[in-house]
């Protein structure tokens, strides 16, 4: 039987810890990537603004009821983005709800042409026909006519549609309404918007988050 030993072990001797040395040269380093990334976080932002995506809060009653004034919206670019990149117009869906801009109106408050929001209703080669308050679209697919406003289903339209409207729309260009048609400016007064005007089209409602929604 193996006897056990009485004299006691010693614990291991610590092994001191190694000092961390630092060079002026790490430094500088760490200082110049902090730097550069302050420098690029805002020419990120500008970027995704520019190209991907871009916050907007609604102005005024033109969209109601499928919109409020004050609602904020996510807006996306990609594809208008993509059809600049490889030479071609943009031209969103019937029915989707575009941001553009309206050259010669003017936003006080920025002292730049003003931006509005409207839906698609007529496509190039549409033969828009507004007249006795309603909307009228003949084409290729619909020679004896169809009304959007009814047989869409982009919800509801506020009143009859006024005005008088008789037009082809051309090659590249669209015609928009708001939905709130007694009180909106779009192409029953100013005519018809041009693709390469066209900003964005709507993705979301991200305010009131009660009325949050995808588009």
């Amino acid at each position: 039987m193996p006897q056990q030993s009485s004299t006691p072990i010693a614990p291991p001797t610590p092994t001191p810890a190694t000092p961390v040395v630092r060079s002026r040269h790490d430094g500088a380093k760490s200082i110049i990537s902090t730097v550069l990334i302050l420098l690029a976080a805002p020419l990120i932002a500008l970027t995704l603004t520019a190209f991907v995506f871009q916050s907007y809060e609604v102005d005024g009653p033109s969209m109601e009821t499928t919109l409020e004034n004050k609602d904020r919206l996510i807006v996306i670019k990609t594809e208008r983005t993509w059809a600049r990149i490889t030479g071609h117009d943009y031209i969103p869906n019937r029915g989707d709800v575009i941001i553009f801009v309206k050259r010669g109106l003017i936003d006080q408050s920025q002292g730049q042409d003003k931006q509005l929001i409207k839906r698609v209703i007529g496509l190039p080669g549409d033969h828009v026909v507004v007249s006795n308050g309603s909307l009228t679209i003949y084409n290729k697919a619909h020679p004896k006519g169809f009304q959007p406003d009814k047989t869409l289903s982009y919800g509801s339209v506020i009143t009859t549609t006024g005005g008088t409207v008789d037009l082809v729309v051309p090659a590249g260009e669209i015609f928009v309404c708001g939905d709130n048609r007694a009180n909106s400016l779009d192409s029953r007064i100013f005519g018809t918007v041009p693709a390469h005007d066209i900003v964005g089209k709507l993705a979301i409602r991200l305010l009131p988050l009660s009325q949050a929604k995808r588009f």
